[in-house]
């Protein structure tokens, strides 16, 4: 990977994630954040877990978990 290319994912994932942390109190489906990021569900589901660690499913359990905590 060049490093255009993943100066290009970082900023996809970025926006994923800024989504994600907007959107997290109504459950964006997969198709939904990956359309806020540009991407087919499949590419982004492969380049998020590989980028933040864990699948988007995960991040977004763990925001509502912490969320509820807060609370």
């Amino acid at each position: 990977m060049n490093f255009s290319q993943a100066a290009e994912d970082y900023r996809r994932i970025e926006k994923a994630l800024h989504f994600l942390e907007t959107h997290f109190h109504r459950q964006p489906e997969l198709a939904e954040v990956a359309a806020a990021a540009n991407l087919s569900e499949y590419h982004f589901q492969r380049l998020f877990s590989r980028w933040v660690g864990i699948s988007p499913k995960r991040f977004l359990q763990y925001l509502t978990k912490e969320y509820a905590k807060e609370r």
